[in-house]
């Protein structure tokens, strides 16, 4: 359990020094499937077709500007529902639905430039975006590594923790699937929660105790 929080420390620190690196838009990245995404190959083909057609993908921009509108302090999430599992590398997950969760504290202007950031960093996933809600968006980054909480208002949260050495359950897990947006360094994390209660996708969900999250951060 010590080894699997330090590695999580130091790829955390890793992270932190992506953000400072020149680029005109950086910040930290959650992602979370409702299909485990560090597992075996066993689990993982138990799960496929069956789950992991949902995901919700947040972005807080720690700073800079997207087409010269500051984002700085703002937040975007998306919340994904696919046709298959997300990350199946024999069966096409897409076309996807997506409803877009932008800042509440964002400007018009601002949250036109966050739509147009989040479809630029999944811009296949958000081909079909459906319905674009407002709320407050929070990103907490707690001490312990890999724990986050991330909050869109009272429409959609998750909740991780790092991954310890009880999470491995039959010993050949690895990183099965990868974060669906390629411009991130992530890790995988163990959700507790993660819950999404809005409109536009015709369903809503709310699923626990799962390897099923990527934390990390994202420069472009």
């Amino acid at each position: 359990m010590k080894k699997s929080r330090a590695i999580a420390a130091a790829l955390f620190l890793l992270m932190g020094t992506a953000i400072t690196a020149s680029a005109a838009i950086a910040g930290r990245y959650v992602e979370v499937r409702d299909a485990d995404v560090y597992t075996g190959p066993c689990f993982a083909n138990s799960q496929m077709g069956l789950r992991g057609k949902q995901a919700m993908l947040a972005w807080k921009i720690s700073q800079g500007s997207w087409h010269g509108t500051d984002l700085s302090g703002l937040g975007v999430m998306a919340v994904i529902r696919a046709s298959n599992t997300l990350g199946d590398p024999y069966f096409n997950a897409l076309p996807a639905e997506a409803v877009l969760i932008v800042d509440a504290h964002a400007s018009a202007a601002q949250r036109q430039a966050l739509r147009g950031f989040a479809e630029a960093m999944a811009p296949k996933l958000l081909q079909h975006i459906v319905r674009v809600d407002t709320a407050p968006i929070s990103m907490t980054f707690d001490a312990e590594p890999g724990t986050v909480q991330v909050s869109a208002g009272k429409l959609a949260e998750i909740q991780t923790r790092a991954l310890m050495s009880c999470d491995m359950i039959c010993g050949n897990e690895e990183v099965y699937y990868h974060p669906l947006v390629p411009d991130t360094t992530a890790i995988p994390a163990f959700t507790l929660s993660e819950a999404f209660h809005g409109q536009g996708l015709g369903e809503v969900w709310t699923h626990h105790d799962q390897r099923s999250a990527f934390i990390g951060s994202f420069t472009y």
